[in-house]
């Protein structure tokens, strides 16, 4: 049959192995793709073990269809010695017995386990959940799981599935040492233990009860790991192999996903948005940032003209109230605030960027006036006119580019001469520099790319629309297809990394690719779409997007369409599994951004 194929796809790399060695299969058509798995909306244990009744108890858990293969009575005979020194151990058994075990032989498995419970007094330690269980109910027991014990007493045991769904779930796991626990589990993410050896078990069980900063190190080891293996990216490497065996005549699509404010709406207190994640669970610790609360202003508004959504508002009104906090009495802005809401000696650095980003948020929300509160938008224009006289004192290059754009969406609500005359000074301090840096081989207006690249052209375009000084427009499009040549490639887009910056000369490194940076590329495209109606540009911002969906260097998702956030970049072998503000309203803002051009 091997012979007869194209391709055969396994779930593990020592079934390809055995194919290869045991059936003489050929190498080159077997592909390995893990076995799927679920993404979790995290919950924490405390929240779902009060839920399910579990307070204050330390839970071993196990599921499946009941077969004498689990050998359940290994982790039975290991219990005693666990409750010694745990009084508030419980080992959930979740599963019905197998039809085919019942069809052959009843329910004599399940009673003998029952009978061993009994006999070895594990009465108030052993639950049975004797019935199928909906998928999130599944998922939040193992969720709620403090170590999961996998005793398959079959040695050639190629694949379990249960094994993976216990490791989405951040669960450690002690397992036996089947072939896909072997290939699966390091030390870092979980522990092997012998076939049928209750003894064994006990004592690693016993010793990772007692270490809690050990099973959070593992769980989230063990999350890191799987993660790559989600159904979406499982999807994504069979579509791939069946697009490479179609030899062009099939090309795979990526369909757009729900708008889901979730995750957004979850980091948002009554003061603002917080600004780091740890995993999807909002970190108060890390306090506040401008940055995020005018980023976020912009994809709120966004949103709210997309949807006329009323509960929007309030964000609104959030985000635009922690703006005007971070306002001085000088018409300068700070950009961090810590937990307690008091700002922190961060605020001692260069804030020219965070004063630029508060600029364009305040322009955006103004040039929403028609749709929005009148309060709004009086409060916006008091905002930025106090900043305004500063403004010209700004000369850090992305902070002029935001403070543009700012000002070109004040501009189409409130038409003032000042408006012009400070994109002008602006746009042509930019144009300064690109003249001095500029190169035949080097068109930018530094000699490094750094962060926010693509924001400058786009001002630049933004001045040209304004001010109609076609030199703006020239390096504009010169500078914007330069940025455009070093960053978008037979994998689709890769920004530039931000583990080294790319100097001119240099090698563009390949791996710290952050959300920002792929949104702020696609709302310059759209910008550049929008006013020179350039196919090309419209297309690469679609190829952009679809860089959050899979189209990106690891061929894995980016945005979590479980959660709603957006993980933290893309690093060398693995997404960033927090989901904090930047990187989150960065994916909405590129979400709203191709609603229009993209099904």
């Amino acid at each position: 049959m091997a012979k007869a194929v194209d391709s055969i796809i396994v779930m593990t790399k020592n079934a390809a192995k055995i194919l290869v060695s045991e059936y003489e299969t050929e190498g080159e058509k077997i592909t390995v793709i893990q076995h799927g798995t679920h993404l979790v909306q995290h919950l924490g244990k405390k929240f779902l073990k009060e839920k399910y009744r579990l307070h204050g108890k330390k839970v071993l858990s196990t599921f499946g269809l009941l077969s004498s293969g689990k050998s359940i009575e290994t982790t039975l005979d290991a219990l005693p010695e666990i409750v010694k020194s745990n009084p508030e151990v419980v080992f959930l058994i979740i599963g019905k017995t197998h039809p085919m075990v019942i069809k052959w032989e009843g329910e004599k498995y399940r009673n003998m386990l029952e009978d061993k419970v009994a006999e070895l007094n594990l009465s108030n330690h052993v639950r049975f959940m004797n019935n199928f269980l909906a998928l999130p109910d599944l998922l939040e027991l193992l969720q709620l799981t403090d170590i999961y014990l996998f005793t398959s007493n079959n040695p050639n045991q190629a694949v379990s599935g249960t094994f993976v769904y216990a490791m989405s779930c951040a669960c450690p796991i002690i397992s036996t040492p089947i072939p896909h626990a072997i290939e699966v589990l390091t030390k870092d993410t979980g522990i092997i233990f012998n076939f049928r050896d209750s003894a064994q078990l006990a004592k690693e069980a016993v010793r990772l009860l007692g270490d809690e900063p050990l099973r959070k190190s593992i769980s989230i080891n063990t999350l890191q790991k799987i993660v790559a293996t989600a159904w979406e990216n499982s999807a994504i490497s069979h579509a791939m192999l069946i697009e490479d065996m179609a030899a062009g005549e099939l090309t795979m699509h990526y369909n757009l996903p729900e708008i889901n404010l979730s995750h957004i709406k979850k980091l948002t207190t009554d003061f603002g948005m917080l600004q780091f994640s740890k995993v999807n669970q909002p970190d108060a610790e890390s306090g506040y940032t401008l940055d995020d609360n005018a980023r976020a202003l912009i994809a709120m508004c966004k949103h709210y003209e997309l949807t006329l959504d009323e509960s929007d508002i309030v964000y609104i009104e959030i985000y635009l109230n922690f703006i005007r906090h971070c306002l001085t009495p000088s018409g300068t802005f700070l950009n961090y605030v810590d937990k307690n809401r008091n700002f922190t000696q961060q605020n001692d650095i260069n804030l020219d960027d965070s004063n630029g980003r508060a600029i364009w948020s305040l322009g955006y929300i103004i040039s929403k006036s028609s749709i929005l509160p009148s309060k709004f938008i009086t409060n916006a224009k008091s905002i930025l006119n106090k900043a305004f006289p500063h403004l010209e004192n700004i000369h850090s290059t992305r902070a002029m580019a935001f403070i543009i754009k700012g000002l070109y969406y004040y501009q189409s609500k409130v038409a003032r001469e000042e408006n012009l005359q400070l994109v002008t000074v602006m746009a042509n301090r930019l144009a300064s520099m690109y003249r001095h840096e500029a190169t035949k081989n080097w068109e930018w207006f530094e000699s490094y790319l750094t962060y926010a690249n693509s924001v400058i052209s786009e001002a630049m375009l933004i001045s040209w629309s304004l001010t109609g000084d076609k030199t703006h427009k020239k390096i504009a499009i010169e500078s914007f297809d330069f940025l455009l040549s070093k960053i978008f490639n037979e994998n689709g887009i890769e920004v530039i990394s931000n583990k080294n910056w790319l100097n001119r000369g240099e090698e563009q490194g390949k791996f710290g690719e952050q959300p920002i940076d792929v949104a702020g590329t696609i709302l310059a495209l759209n910008k550049f779409y929008e006013l020179l109606k350039v196919n090309d540009y419209l297309n690469k911002m679609i190829i952009a997007f679809d860089w959050f969906l899979g189209y990106n260097r690891l061929k894995q998702i980016v945005y979590n369409p479980c959660t709603g956030g957006c993980y933290d970049g893309l690093e060398e072998n693995n997404v960033n599994l927090n989901q904090g503000a930047e990187s989150s309203v960065s994916y909405l803002m590129s979400r709203l951004t191709v609603e229009k051009h993209k099904k």
